[in-house]
């Protein structure tokens, strides 16, 4: 078996490089600087932990240097370095980063503190009820941010490491120690310049890899003791249910736990499957394959292989120990004897069907090698191994430093069931970006402690749809299951509904995926990353934008009793947006954008299509085959926001392992919005066309011909018998299913079996639909838990004034304690129901 090379450039352009005795600078990029101090004179020229690439495709930045009353200056167009040459010190050695605005500090001196960092990701959520600390991020208020490399491994070849520790090496690339002590620094200076910053980064230290679109969809996960009969009723519940599920995870009660003989030690390592729980493992992964499902299986190593497990003799014998001693084989990273034997025991357990590996390391940051952290090892390592023989390469641990993009997916760890924990998850995942880290998973719905909240629970599943990763977690309490089936009627709903919409958004998340993969450009970002110079964009910690065309702003607060929702503050940049459900439209006119309040039910989430937005969807009915059909599909639902031109690319491949993407394997589907009216009250005229042009690139990876419906959300209704809309084929008219409707302002066009290779055309007169604020406001006021009288004197002004009677509705305010229930004779509005009221009058104005 050959195994797999990490990809690797690590040496600098020549003509980039600064170099003294014991020092040397390589000016990366115009705004990237790697700093090295080393005693010996001796520097890094391999890869590392982190970096693997510092020679960015030959390109030399601009620079002038300077030596100048003993002091060398180094000038780009965006830094300007000064350097005594002595030993790094705060006095000797300085970065100013140029064209930095409302930041006092955008001169860094070496050792500053990061106080402006915007943060990074963190290694675990373990226990964690709410904030926990982050690491750093490359991008910062200041301008700057430091990356210390200095105490990473290197990544050698595996001719470099031959031998290792006496013993011979099959990998073909290797960790080993550095030959120095001394520091290695990364500056990024790209002032506010932050996808820059990011997308630098990524070239530094390696692309994101593509994800299987089965990833993208709903995974099922719960520590919990599973037997084959119980697993397998639970998938024919899903189907029941209409429930789409792509992932299998199998906890660690799939192995020999308590059975354990305790001179053994714990139960925690095993690699033997519980034969009482599943009598034939290759049956019951061959099960789920049928089922549409992909399989993972926890595994917790540090204890080695120990002689009950079912590949102990093996081992033992690779590893020179006679088995019949019954000695332990001792877990060693560092050892390449161990590692080709414990790889070869995986890949036995992959013969019966297991598709990747959870690592679920636990156990502390300490091997054999100095400086080498275990879980990353393990990380690079299995994801290295996943990806031979052609497969397509996937992994699932937790997160081991900047670098550890290359190995998705992460796992965050088990947190606590409370909304602290579901109000930090957010902001948790955007900035994680900051560090190139955009895979996370969570246990969506929280994993143990904490208490039973059904809103909460509801909530949770919608922030997961909406997650880089959906993954259902829990622990084994026989009252904390996530299954919907277990929640009343209400929650329930909503959750299935959450998780439909997230199958249904495959074909858009796999676009997005291949975004990640090429552009560097995460699924999940910060608001900030595109409005850095607004600081309405940095208030926002909970909400963020969600790939090209959307922006979420999930709900991690309690519903107020009073009004019966859920609020969410809000901001939108500057432009018009649109409600992703209902279409009802949102002006954020002025340039700062603008902040405001959302209040939704259970059933609802503010989801922003931004003007012109185009989200593809997949539609779960028989065209796609079994619901969970992970397949290109055969019909989709495209649905198109008004009020602005726009493009969409559906980026689609035929399946075959594309982790380094090869655009050959791509069909690419385009689609454009030219619109041509203003929007409602604003005139214009003109027709709208939505184009759906031919496939282009590989069709084989598509299906022939498609069942194409159009939704163009958030319009007014036609006189379809007048004006509807004109469809043609290839220039060629065709008949059109054609429908509107009221709840969502969705004008619908289905066209059937459409061969890929033609185009379809759709040309309307589509205008945008008029508000029905005041429609919006008495549904506001008819659930919430006020008296009669209120009510019909709020809406008898709103009816009368519009937004023009949110003034009057404020003389109506009261709190519950000022005012019983009981009163009769006064009107009290509690501030909830006016704040509610408000958004649906002042959301278009």
């Amino acid at each position: 078996m050959t195994f797999p090379k990490l990809k690797t450039n690590p040496g600098m352009n020549p003509e980039s490089v600064i170099q003294g005795d014991r020092w040397r600078i390589g000016i990366l990029t115009e705004s990237l600087i790697r700093l090295e101090w080393q005693e010996s004179g001796v520097f890094e020229d391999h890869a590392t932990q982190m970096v693997v690439d510092r020679d960015f495709a030959g390109d030399t930045p601009h620079f002038t240097q300077t030596v100048r009353d003993g002091l060398l200056i180094v000038d780009t167009p965006a830094l300007r370095l000064t350097y005594d040459m002595q030993p790094f010190s705060k006095e000797g050695l300085s970065i100013v980063v140029k064209g930095v605005s409302n930041s006092q500090m955008n001169t860094w001196h070496y050792g500053d503190v990061q106080r402006g960092n915007l943060r990074g990701t963190a290694r675990t959520l373990d226990e964690v009820n709410g904030e926990t600390e982050l690491g750093l991020g490359v991008i910062s208020h200041d301008g700057w941010a430091v990356i210390d490399d200095s105490v990473s491994n290197a990544i050698v070849d595996g001719t470099e490491a031959a031998e290792v520790r006496g013993e011979a090496n099959p990998f073909g690339t290797w960790v080993v120690p550095r030959d120095n002590d001394g520091t290695d620094l990364y500056f990024f200076g790209y002032g506010h310049r932050f996808i820059e910053a990011v997308q630098d980064f990524y070239r530094l230290t390696g692309p994101t890899p593509l994800l299987p679109r089965f990833a993208l969809g709903n995974w099922w996960s719960r520590y919990h003791r599973y037997t084959e009969d119980e697993y397998l009723k639970l998938v024919d519940r899903f189907e029941q249910e209409g429930l789409p599920f792509t992932t299998a995870v199998i906890d660690m009660d799939w192995h020999l736990v308590d059975d354990v003989d305790p001179k053994y030690g714990s139960g925690w390592t095993g690699y033997t499957w519980n034969r009482k729980f599943f009598p034939d493992p290759e049956r019951f992964q061959r099960i789920l394959h049928e089922h549409g499902l992909k399989t993972t299986l926890n595994v917790h190593p540090r204890d080695g292989i120990r002689a009950f497990e079912d590949g102990y003799d093996a081992v033992a014998e690779v590893m020179g120990i006679d088995p019949k001693s019954g000695e332990p084989v001792e877990f060693d990273l560092t050892s390449p004897r161990f590692m080709d034997a414990y790889f070869c025991l995986h890949h036995d357990l992959e013969a019966m069907g297991t598709d990747f590996w959870w690592l679920d390391w636990q156990q502390g940051g300490v091997t054999r090698q100095k400086g080498l952290d275990p879980l990353w090892m393990l990380n690079h390592m299995h994801y290295l191994d996943s990806g031979r023989e052609g497969r397509w390469p996937l992994t699932f641990s937790r997160y081991a430093g900047p670098g550890s993009h290359r190995y998705p997916v992460g796992f965050s760890g088990d947190t606590v069931v409370t909304w602290e924990s579901l109000k930090f998850q957010p902001y948790f995942t955007s900035t994680a970006s900051n560090i190139g880290y955009g895979w996370w998973s969570h246990d969506i719905g929280g994993h143990m402690f904490g208490y039973r909240d059904e809103e909460l629970e509801a909530r949770w599943y919608q922030l997961g749809t909406f997650s880089p990763i959906n993954r259902l977690h829990s622990t084994d309490s026989p009252f904390n299951g996530k299954e919907p089936w277990n929640f009343h009627a209400e929650t329930r709903a909503a959750m299935d509904k959450a998780l439909r919409l997230r199958h249904m958004l495959l074909p858009y998340l796999y676009a997005m995926n291949w975004r990640a993969a090429t552009e560097g450009r995460p699924l999940v970002e910060p608001m900030y990353w595109q409005s850095p110079e607004n600081a309405n964009a940095y208030g926002v910690e909970q909400e963020f934008r969600f790939g090209t065309e959307l922006v979420v702003a999930p709900i991690v607060t309690p519903a107020d009793r009073d009004v019966q929702l859920a609020k969410a503050d809000v901001w939108l940049p500057q432009g018009t947006w649109f409600d992703f459900f209902t279409g009802r439209r949102y002006e954020s006119r002025p340039a700062a954008g603008r902040k405001f309040e959302v209040w939704r039910g259970l059933d609802g989430m503010p989801v922003f299509a931004k003007a012109g937005g185009i989200v593809p969807l997949q539609v779960l009915d028989g065209l796609n085959g079994r619901e969970n059909s992970v397949d290109n599909p055969a019909h989709l639902d495209v649905l198109v926001f008004p009020g602005a031109s726009g493009t969409f690319a559906l980026k689609e491949d035929e399946g075959t392992n594309q982790a380094r993407p090869d655009e050959s394997a791509l069909a690419v589907t385009a689609m454009n919005l030219a619109w041509g009216r203003g929007a409602a009250g604003e005139g214009g005229s003109g027709e709208s066309r939505f184009v759906i042009a031919p496939a282009d690139g590989n069709r084989t990876a598509v299906p022939e011909r498609r069942t194409w419906t159009v939704t163009f959300r958030g319009v007014a209704p036609a006189d379809l018998a007048v004006a509807g809309p004109t469809v043609t084929v290839n220039g060629e008219p065709v008949e059109a299913q054609v429908s509107y409707d009221a709840d969502t302002l969705s004008l619908t066009v289905t066209v059937p079996d459409v061969p890929v290779a033609a185009e379809l055309a759709i040309a309307a007169n589509l205008v945008i639909a008029d508000d029905p604020a005041v429609e919006d406001a008495f549904r506001v006021l008819y659930d919430a838990q006020i008296d009669y009288l209120t009510k019909e004197r709020a809406y008898g002004l709103i009816r009368e004034s519009g937004a023009g009677a949110l003034g009057a509705l404020h003389t109506l305010e009261s709190t519950a304690s000022d005012h019983p229930r009981h009163d009769f004779d006064d009107s009290h509005m509690p501030s909830a129901v006016i704040q509610a009221v408000a958004e649906p009058l002042l959301r278009a104005m």
